[in-house]
Parts: C-alpha cells; sequence; structure tokens
C-alpha cells in the first residue's frame, strides 16, 4: 500500500506509550540499559532483557535503546561536543536524514526523545525510503535558520544514496538554498556514516555510531527544535 502520510506526527498509540503514566517505566529501563551497556553488555541482548523486564512495546523499546549510553560513551561523546558559538565559521558536514527528520517530527508534534547524551532523536531512523511531509520545508527552513545563528560553514549535506526518494530531496535542499542564499552542498553517498565518522570537520547529527568515532560534533537538531518548535513533544529519557 502506498505511504500516504502527509505529516511526521505521533503515531497513534504515542499518547499511550510515552504518555505520563508511561515514564517511569521509560526512564527506569534508559537507566538500567545505560548501566547494562557500561558495564559491555551488548546492545541487543541487553535492551531484549531490560525490554522484557518493563513490558516495554517494540516503540518503548526503539526509544530505550536510542536514548541509552554508557557511561563512557556519555563523557565521549561529551568532550567532543561543539557549542553554536564555537562551529562560526568552520565547515560542517550534516548527517541529512538524520537532522531533518527531527526536527520534522518535532514541528509535526511526533514525539522527540531526549537523550542521555543531550541529543534530541526522533522515535524511528530512516530506512529504505523517504517521503516529503507538510513538515520538510520548515524544517529545512528552520536548520537553515539555526546554521546561519550560528554562523557555520560552509555546509554539506550527506544523504544516503540507497534510500528512494534521495535525489527529490537534494533538489528541494539545493532549492531553498539557492532561494535564501545558503550556497550549500548536498551530496548523494553511500554510506554517510563513514564520511561523517573520519572527517577532520564538525559534524551535525545525533547518530550514536559517529558521536563514538567523528572528531567533532554540534548539536543541530536539538538548537533547532529548540528555537523553532518551542512546544514541541519531549520526552526526556536523559536519567
Amino acid at each position: 500500500m502506498p505511504d500516504a502520510r502527509r505529516h511526521r506526527g505521533a503515531h497513534p498509540q504515542d499518547a499511550e506509550l510515552f504518555g505520563p503514566r508511561a515514564l517511569d517505566s521509560l526512564r527506569s529501563a534508559t537507566s538500567d540499559l545505560s548501566w547494562l551497556l557500561s558495564r559491555g553488555y551488548a546492545t541487543p541482548s541487553a535492551t531484549a532483557l531490560v525490554g522484557d523486564r518493563y513490558g516495554l512495546r517494540k516503540r518503548q523499546r526503539i526509544a530505550v535503546a536510542r536514548c541509552a549510553a554508557s557511561d563512557d560513551a556519555v563523557r565521549g561523546r561529551g568532550a567532543r561536543e561543539q557549542a553554536a558559538d564555537a562551529i562560526s565559521g568552520r565547515p560542517l558536514w550534516i548527517d541529512g536524514y538524520n537532522a531533518l527528520t527531527t526536527v520534522e517530527a518535532a514541528l509535526a508534534g511526533g514525539v522527540v526523545l531526549e537523550a542521555r547524551d543531550g541529543c534530541h532523536r526522533d522515535v524511528a531512523s530512516v530506512h529504505g525510503s523517504w517521503r516529503r511531509v507538510e513538515e520538510t520545508a520548515p524544517a529545512i527552513e528552520a536548520i537553515g535558520e539555526e546554521l546561519v545563528r550560528s554562523g557555520a560553514g560552509p555546509c554539506r549535506w550527506l544523504l544516503d544514496s540507497p534510500v528512494s526518494n534521495s535525489g527529490r530531496l537534494k533538489r528541494i535542499l539545493l532549492h531553498l538554498s539557492a532561494q535564501r542564499g545558503w550556497g550549500w552542498e548536498v551530496e548523494l553517498v553511500r554510506n554517510p556514516d563513514a564520511l561523517l565518522s573520519t572527517t577532520e570537520s564538525v559534524v551535525a547529527t545525533s547518530d550514536s555510531v559517529v558521536l563514538d568515532r567523528c572528531r567533532a560534533w554540534t548539536n543541530l537538531a536539538r538548537r533547532t527544535v529548540e528555537a523553532a518548535a518551542p512546544g514541541a513533544w519531549i520526552v526526556d529519557l536523559s536519567v
């Protein structure tokens, strides 16, 4: 069946899964999973163990896994994080889908997770396909305005070429960039994570794999959400 979604909003069950009654269990599960990760447990088995203990549903397990992190990971990510005023005039590589979908979700009233490392993440990242929604252009505009405020640049967006409609998103990004005089570069690459993990430039991402490997990163999505969607549905699991 074709994907007819017009918004990147909440799942029909999210009011129950992430509502006030669920928060204590979600926070305890995130704390327990972080404890296990800090002691060397593998993420899949530890997530299953914690999820079973708290009786978590699939989307809740995804959320907990996206918010938990070991103590070493939190310290390492924090040490490499660059504040907005520290990236002025510096080249910035942007993890395109990672940043965009989080801001789209925030603008659409979807769940935005606040993780232990301070990042904002949406519940489910892009897998295989991407579809333009009504929040796409406003989200890109909001990200662009945040980049202008920080003075970062030149800015290079990386999009996963295997994801369907990446070419269309590239055209949208370049069109809006030309309209606003932002001068962005947009590239379709097979594996953005590999490039973001090894570049000498600052990267804008909340991808945990990249955060643990990159030279320096900045919390672009969180700053954009805070500026453009102050009433966003933030589920704080930063235990």
